[in-house]
């Protein structure tokens, strides 16, 4: 696979971990986040550009105004990340900015108040630089240079990983030594400088890769020698010296391992080793190989496996080939090929796709109206 950024970063939900020096956090660069229904993407002059739905301001274009192209948002960003309803985004300075919803403070921004357009919070040596942030349904983390971790938001299960159950409104330290994160629906993964991967979280189906179904307010580890994560909505991926694991909700095949079982522990994906990268979404999930081609399985109610049709798979399938990178939002799909294009597929009803309209894909369609110029895509929902 020929990639195009010596920069590239997994955090969330896909794509090549480049281990950095233990001693600090490298900046992760996701140029391309797929929410639930929207989507978040920055070309390589740092414009942020938005598209999709947008009932609690989660574009960042000042209304709630849903649209089906994309729409520029504003500068100076290097990074994204997109939640069900709320996104985020890092500047090229280390700051980090919120807008959406923010019922639960998943905004981080010391209230409850929604935003329709990007909102910092805050600069000086005790918020930022910021190198990395994940969103789940309705909490957020942050990863910061001197490899800290915080986190914020809604807390009912414990995605928080401060020891308890109570939403913060604001970034509240969790811990230090950690150099990659994922945020699931309601459950997180991260993986430490050592290459050690824990989990905290909702474990209602195993998402946590713990061997039960207890939920965890603390990080708890699963295993050693990871360097991939991905976060389902409630199921999990991971990439193992170039053996793909997953673990959790199966019950539209999204695992992977050819039936429908939930799985509590983390379970290969056939016994190939040449796996490179990784995206989750709902009940479907994405994955690379090293020569670029991309695999689709799982739930495919909207094509979101970009088929060309709606039938379900519970093995992986390939799509095509030369391909970059994938991104992943709840049920539908997106990536970039090697010419830099930008592909999209899957369900269109609020206009995520970008194709003008608001009709379903089966297949991957190219996004006519943004072309990044081989900027890296990263997927989050």
């Amino acid at each position: 696979m020929k990639l195009r950024c010596s920069r590239l970063w997994l955090v969330v939900c896909g794509l090549i971990l480049l281990i950095p020096p233990p001693a600090r956090a490298a900046k992760v660069t996701k140029t391309v986040i797929s929410g639930s229904y929207h989507t978040l993407a920055v070309k390589p002059d740092g414009t942020l550009w938005a598209w999709g739905y947008n009932y609690n301001g989660q574009l960042g274009v000042g209304d709630t105004t849903d649209r089906n192209n994309p729409v520029r948002v504003d500068t100076g960003f290097v990074s994204v990340a997109a939640g069900l309803y709320h996104s985020l985004g890092l500047k090229a300075d280390g700051t980090l900015w919120a807008w959406g919803r923010n019922n639960f403070g998943q905004l981080g921004l010391g209230d409850t108040a929604d935003r329709n357009v990007p909102v910092s919070m805050g600069t000086g040596p005790t918020v930022w630089p910021w190198v990395a942030v994940a969103a789940g349904a309705y909490h957020s983390l942050g990863l910061k240079a001197d490899t800290s971790l915080w986190a914020w938001g809604y807390n009912n299960s414990g995605q928080l990983g401060l020891g308890d159950n109570t939403d913060r409104s604001a970034p509240v330290f969790v811990g230090a030594g950690y150099i990659a994160i994922a945020a699931g629906g309601y459950h997180c993964l991260a993986l430490k400088t050592n290459g050690t991967l824990v989990s905290w979280g909702n474990n209602g189906y195993g998402q946590l890769g713990l061997g039960d179904l207890n939920n965890r307010n603390t990080p708890a580890q699963v295993g050693a020698n990871y360097l991939t994560i991905a976060a389902g909505f409630y199921h999990s991926l991971a990439l193992n010296n170039g053996f793909l694991l997953t673990w959790g909700l199966n019950s539209s095949g999204q695992l992977g391992t050819g039936d429908t079982k939930n799985k509590l522990l983390p379970y290969p994906v056939g016994v190939e080793s040449d796996w490179v990268a990784a995206a989750a979404g709902n009940s479907h999930s994405l994955a690379l190989k090293g020569n670029g081609a991309l695999y689709a399985w799982g739930g495919n109610g909207y094509g979101q496996l970009g088929l060309g049709d709606t039938n379900s798979r519970l093995s992986p399938v390939q799509v095509g080939t030369d391909w970059v990178t994938v991104a992943s939002g709840l049920y539908h799909s997106l990536g970039f090929k090697s010419d830099g294009n930008l592909w999209a597929w899957g369900r269109n009803n609020l206009g995520a796709l970008g194709l003008g309209d608001n009709t379903d894909r089966l297949s991957p369609v190219k996004v006519p109206s943004f072309n990044p110029h081989r900027a890296a895509v990263i997927p989050m929902y």
